[in-house]
């Protein structure tokens, strides 16, 4: 367990410690990881769920109920659903979205992978994703996984952050650094 310690921290790395290692210890690591990535995209999809999670206001019963019905109809496991329930019990529903990630670290790490969080002003295709994921692989000496996302306002290039290492050159920065450099020779 010390080892995790070291991946992640606080209550929302607690809380995926222990669920990483029930999900190990059921053999259910797969589907808890599935579980986790639809409530990932539930999360940002619905704001009523959302609502749910964070707002101070649904008593411990009430998001109980909300957790399991949702849990239900999003077929999750039973792992899955305990786990949200003991969240809601202990009124740790609004740490969900930080303990989905700190799982995936940890899920990461236990496959000898690292994450890539990728930022691009286009979609990339899944040539440039591949070539992309050769080179990091080379870069940092592990497999790599890549989190793709766009932000249109890059204009172009990436912003490429593979754990604390940022790399950007995206257009907008090098605009910015070049209207930065402009001011100081006037």
């Amino acid at each position: 367990m010390t080892s995790h310690k070291a991946i992640v921290s606080g209550i929302s790395g607690r809380y995926a410690i222990a669920l990483f290692e029930l999900a190990l210890e059921n053999k259910a690591l797969k589907a808890v990881e599935s579980d986790l990535a639809t409530l990932k995209d539930l999360l940002t999809e619905s704001s009523d769920l959302k609502a749910l999670v964070v707002s101070p206001l649904f008593s411990r019963t009430e998001q109980s109920k909300g957790v399991e019905s949702i849990a239900k109809l999003a077929k999750l496991s039973d792992l899955t659903s305990k786990f949200l329930g003991v969240l809601a019990a202990n009124r740790r529903l609004d740490t969900l979205k930080s303990i989905i990630v700190a799982f995936d670290q940890l899920v990461a790490h236990h496959n000898g992978e690292i994450k890539a969080e990728v930022v691009s002003a286009h979609a990339l295709t899944k040539t440039q994703l591949t070539e992309l994921k050769k080179n990091l692989k080379a870069a940092v000496g592990q497999d790599v996984i890549i989190d793709a996302s766009v932000d249109e306002g890059l204009l172009g290039g990436l912003k490429v952050k593979v754990g604390s290492r940022m790399i950007d050159s995206s257009l907008k920065t090098k605009l910015d650094n070049l209207a930065i450099a402009m001011k100081g020779v006037q």
